[in-house]
C-alpha cells in the first residue's frame, strides 16, 4: 500500500493541538492526539457581492471594518465633490452625517463610530471626527495639504502619508486625537493614490502613481522610519489596501483592473479576482486580510456603487462536509425546524403565501405531516419530530399562539406572553425556551419565556434585543447568536449563552447575518446559511469561539435546521425560494491512534 509518507515526502505530524494557517502548512495533513482525528487545513479566498451603496461615486474616503464600514466625501463626475456619509451594516447601506466640507481624493482612518477624514481635493489640511452621528471639525489640520494621501490607524493615533501638494508627496504625519506632527522621514518613493494598511505604529505602504506612472513599491513603517521590501506583482495607482502590516490586502486601481493581491508580511501573492474592476473605491483600512470590503468607484468613465466583499476561510476537511438529501415537499422559507438529521420535522413557513405545512424527514425523503392549525411564518420551534412545539410568528400580525405536535396532528398550548416574530427557539415541548423576536412599532424583544408543558413564564432578558437570530441548546443551557438587533436592519455578531435564568455574552460569531439556522447545544453548536446577500457560511460553537467549517453548497436565508453539530441538516430557505435539503456530517472524535499509518 501506498503511504502519505510515499506520496508526500513527509511523514504525517502526530500534534496535540491544530496549527495556525500559514504558507508552510496550508494542504498538510496531521493527526490531533487530543480528539482523535486526522486534520488538514484549507484556506478558502473569494470575493463574493454585497449591496450596492446608495448614491454611486468615486475617490472616496473610508474607514471601519467589513461589517461596519464607513464612506464619505468623494465625487460622482461630472459632479461636484460630495459631502455624503454612508454607513455599511455588513448588508445594507444607510446614510450618515454629512462632512462639513465635501471633497473627493482624501483619506480616512478608525471605524464606523469613531472615523477620521483628512486631506482631499482640492488640495486640503482640513480634519474631521466622525462619533457615528456627526462629523466634527478639528481645530488644526494636516502640515502639508495634499490630496490622494492615505491614511491608517485609529481617530487618535492615526498615521498619513504620501499624496499630491500638487506634485507627489512623502511627506508622513501623527495624530494624536488632537494635532498632527510632521515625521522627518518621508516615504522613500513620493507618491500618490497609494494603498495603505496597519496601525500608526506598524504601517504598509504600496502601490500608488508617481511620475511618469504607477509603481509596485511597497514600504514598511516602524513607528520612525519607512524600509523598502518586496514589491507588489501589480504597478497600480488609485487602489484599496487594508489588514495589517504583515497581513494585507490590495484590490483594483489602474485601468479597473481586478487583480487582488494577499501580503503575508515579506511576499505578495496573487488572490482570487474581483468581480468588478475599477479604481478609486473606498474600503475599510481598519479591515483584516481575511474580512476585506471594497465600495464603490469609477469603471471606465462611470461611477459605480457596486460594494464587494473579500473573505478568506479556514477549516479542515478532516472537519466535515455537506451532501445533498432527499428535497422537500413545499418549498417555503422563514420556516422552523426541529429534530435529528434522520427525524426531522419542518413546519410553517412562506411560500407565499403563510403555510401551515407540516413535513416529517427520515434521512432521505420528506413526508407530509398534520397542518399546523394557524399558517404563519418566522415562528420559534422546539422539541422533537414526534413531540414538537410551535410558538409566535406572523400571520397578518404578529402571534403568541402555540401548537405542541403529536407525531401525527397539532394541539392547542398556552399562548406567549408577548406576541412576536422572528424569534429564538430551543429545548423540548415540555421544557421549552423563547428568546428575542420582533415587536411592531420598532422593538427588537429581549424577552425571554420558558414552556412547562402547558403555559410561558418569564424568563431573564437576552442583552441585546433581536430578530431573525440563530438559536441551539436547551431551555437551561440556551445559545442565541447573530440576527438584526436595531432599526435599520443592523446585524450583530454577538453571542449569548443562557443558564435558565440570566444570559451572559459568548465569543461572536464570524460572519454576521440574520435569518439563519442553527442545530446543536450550547457547547457544540452549528450556524449555517443566513441573509443577505444570502449566505454559504457554516461555523461551529465550542462554548467559546466559533469557527469557519465548509459551507453549504446553497446559500440561502429563512433556513430551518435540526440536529447536532456533528450530524445535522438544513433544509428549505431563500435564494430564490427552495426546497433544497443538506445533510452535515461533521467532525467524529471516535478514532484512536492505533487507526492511523503514519509510515
Amino acid at each position: 500500500m501506498t503511504t502519505y509518507n510515499q506520496l508526500a515526502g513527509y511523514r504525517v505530524n502526530y500534534l496535540s493541538t491544530d496549527p495556525t494557517l500559514n504558507t508552510g502548512n496550508e494542504g498538510q495533513v496531521w493527526y490531533n492526539s487530543t480528539t482523535g482525528t486526522l486534520r488538514a487545513l484549507v484556506q478558502l479566498k473569494a470575493w463574493s457581492a454585497g449591496s450596492n451603496m446608495s448614491t454611486a461615486r468615486a475617490y472616496l474616503g473610508s474607514a471601519g471594518t467589513q461589517t461596519a464600514g464607513l464612506v464619505f466625501g468623494g465625487a460622482a463626475p461630472p459632479s461636484p465633490p460630495s459631502n455624503a456619509t454612508e454607513e455599511y451594516s455588513g448588508y445594507t447601506w444607510a446614510a450618515g452625517g454629512n462632512l462639513n466640507t465635501g471633497r473627493q481624493l482624501l483619506s480616512g482612518a478608525g471605524t464606523q463610530t469613531a472615523g477620521l477624514a483628512c486631506g482631499g481635493a482640492p488640495v486640503s489640511t482640513a480634519t474631521e471626527k466622525y462619533d457615528g452621528t456627526s462629523w466634527t471639525n478639528n481645530p488644526t489640520g494636516l502640515n502639508t495639504g495634499r490630496e490622494e494621501l492615505r491614511s491608517i490607524g485609529t481617530q487618535t493615533a492615526a498615521l498619513a502619508f504620501g499624496g499630491k501638494t500638487p506634485s507627489y508627496s512623502g511627506a508622513t504625519e501623527s495624530f494624536n486625537g488632537t494635532s498632527w506632527t510632521s515625521s522627518p522621514n518621508s516615504l522613500n518613493t513620493a507618491r500618490g493614490a497609494l494603498g495603505g494598511a496597519g496601525t500608526q505604529t506598524a504601517g504598509l505602504a504600496f502601490g500608488g502613481e508617481t511620475s511618469p506612472g504607477a509603481v509596485a513599491n511597497t514600504e514598511s513603517w516602524n513607528g520612525t522610519s519607512w524600509t523598502s521590501v518586496n514589491s507588489m506583482n501589480t504597478a497600480r495607482g488609485g487602489l484599496m489596501g487594508t489588514g495589517t502590516q504583515t497581513s494585507a490586502i490590495a484590490a483594483a486601481g489602474g485601468n479597473d483592473v481586478t487583480n487582488t493581491e494577499q501580503y503575508d508580511g515579506n511576499i505578495w501573492l496573487a488572490v482570487p479576482a474581483m468581480a468588478t474592476g475599477r479604481r478609486y473605491p473606498g474600503s475599510g483600512p481598519t479591515g483584516t486580510s481575511v474580512s476585506a470590503l471594497v465600495a464603490g468607484g469609477r469603471v471606465g468613465g462611470s461611477n459605480s456603487a457596486a460594494t464587494e466583499e473579500f473573505n478568506s476561510t479556514i477549516f479542515s476537511p478532516a472537519t466535515g462536509a455537506w451532501a445533498s438529501g432527499g428535497n422537500m415537499g413545499t418549498a417555503r422559507f422563514a420556516l422552523a425546524g426541529v429534530g435529528t438529521q434522520t427525524a426531522s420535522l419542518a413546519f410553517g413557513g412562506l411560500i407565499p403565501p403563510n403555510s401551515a405545512a407540516t413535513e416529517e424527514y427520515d434521512g432521505s425523503t420528506w413526508t407530509a405531516g398534520g397542518n399546523l392549525a394557524t399558517a404563519r411564518r418566522s415562528l420559534g420551534g422546539a422539541g422533537t419530530q414526534t413531540a414538537g412545539l410551535g410558538f409566535g410568528g406572523f400571520t397578518t400580525v404578529q402571534v403568541a399562539n402555540t401548537e405542541e405536535y403529536d407525531g401525527t396532528s397539532w394541539g392547542p398550548g398556552g399562548n406567549l406572553a408577548t406576541a412576536r416574530y422572528g424569534l429564538g427557539g430551543t429545548g423540548t415541548q415540555t421544557a421549552g425556551l423563547g428568546f428575542g423576536g420582533y415587536i411592531p412599532g420598532g422593538t427588537y424583544s429581549t424577552a425571554t419565556e420558558e414552556y412547562d408543558g402547558s403555559a410561558w413564564t418569564a424568563g431573564g432578558n437576552l442583552g441585546t434585543g433581536r430578530v431573525f437570530l440563530g438559536s441551539a441548546g436547551t431551555q437551561t443551557a440556551g445559545l442565541a447568536f447573530s440576527g438584526n438587533n436595531a432599526p435599520g436592519s443592523t446585524v450583530t455578531t454577538s453571542t449569548e449563552e443562557y443558564d435558565g435564568s440570566t444570559w451572559t455574552a459568548g465569543g461572536n460569531i464570524g460572519t454576521a447575518r440574520y435569518q439563519l439556522a442553527g442545530a446543536g447545544i450550547q457547547t457544540a453548536a452549528l450556524a449555517a446559511g443566513g441573509a443577505t446577500p444570502y449566505k454559504s457560511e457554516t461555523e461551529l460553537y465550542d462554548g467559546s469561539v466559533w469557527t469557519s467549517a465548509p459551507p453549504i453548497s446553497t446559500a440561502r436565508g429563512g433556513l430551518g435546521g435540526a440536529g447536532t453539530q456533528t450530524v445535522a441538516v438544513v433544509f428549505g430557505g431563500r435564494s430564490p425560494t427552495t426546497a433544497a435539503t443538506e445533510e452535515w456530517s461533521g467532525p467524529q472524535t471516535t478514532a484512536t491512534a492505533s487507526t492511523l499509518t503514519t509510515s
